[in-house]
């Protein structure tokens, strides 16, 4: 079945407004060349779009479904419209970014800065969230791009590696174990730990850890900012697992040190993830891109 634009917009006009009077003015053609047109369109289609009575017209279920794809049509010509404009005023748009607080605590600030230097017209919205959440906003089409600790394939989304950082135990500058040059994840398990929210993948990663060791962890304080933990730390409540680069950043503010973590799991990797890289719209291709610049550096 082929479809003309024009009529196409006629009848979304027609939908909205629920009266060919009303539809008539927001297209400027005159009630009988409306009408004509919605009933060439019926014809053709082999279906009634519209019940009229002299109230106006209503919709068919059969022309709700051809509302909704309608603009769906039109919604996707804008898109292009836009896309193609960008590409002669540079780019254009709009882009949203899930981060995992690890990620926009660290690494997101500075890039984000250097990002919106070189691309002035796209906007960003950034949103702190859980890494599970991530994956399924990226998905469901509510992110465009998502940054996350998950270190597992998950279907449905493609993946880049994005940065690394180093994990370390955060400690009182009081406490004698501050002086210690490492400790092992079974040495810390033994005392109070201070750790994020239960629903976290560092909580759920400390707990799995603690399982295979087979210790119950002590843990009465969980907390979800980086900023509450490393005070709890500092005034002794208990000793926390943390990035190296909060804990470092935190210690010029609170009297905290880190001490090396001696796992292997102490190295995170730090993922980009988006529905697929081919599909993606020119800003969000922009902003992936440059995410995943500075791994291109290293590797150079």
């Amino acid at each position: 079945m082929r479809y003309d634009l024009t009529t196409l917009h006629i009848f979304l006009c027609v939908a909205e407004e629920r009266s060919l009077t009303r539809a008539s003015a927001r297209v400027h053609l005159a009630v009988s060349a409306i009408s004509k047109r919605i009933a060439e369109l019926e014809s053709r289609l082999g279906i009634t779009l519209f019940i009229r009575s002299s109230r106006g017209v209503e919709l068919t279920a059969e022309g709700q479904s051809m509302l909704t794809h309608t603009r769906q049509i039109f919604h996707n010509i804008q898109a292009m419209d836009d896309e193609i404009l960008g590409y002669s005023e540079g780019i254009r748009g709009q882009v949203k970014l899930h981060s995992t607080t690890s990620a926009l605590a660290q690494f997101l600030p500075e890039d984000i800065e250097t990002f919106c230097g070189k691309y002035p017209g796209i906007k960003l919205e950034v949103e702190g969230r859980l890494g599970t959440a991530i994956v399924n906003a990226i998905i469901d089409g509510s992110a465009d791009l998502g940054v996350f600790a998950l270190q597992e394939d998950v279907e449905g989304i493609e993946t880049f590696q994005y940065r690394s950082y180093e994990l370390a135990v955060a400690l009182s500058s009081k406490d004698p174990l501050s002086s210690a040059s490492s400790l092992s994840f079974q040495e810390v398990a033994r005392h109070e730990l201070v750790s994020q929210h239960s629903e976290s993948l560092l909580y759920k990663r400390i707990q799995e850890e603690a399982r295979n060791l087979g210790i119950d962890l002590k843990i009465d304080m969980k907390v979800s900012s980086y900023d509450c933990i490393c005070q709890l730390v500092a005034i002794r409540r208990g000793i926390a697992i943390l990035p190296r680069n909060i804990i470092d950043i935190y210690s010029n503010v609170v009297p905290i040190t880190a001490v090396t973590l001696d796992e292997p799991w102490a190295i995170r990797e730090l993922r980009v993830g988006v529905r697929s890289y081919r599909m993606l719209a020119p800003p969000v291709k922009a902003l992936l891109d440059h995410l995943l610049t500075w791994q291109s550096n290293r590797s150079s």
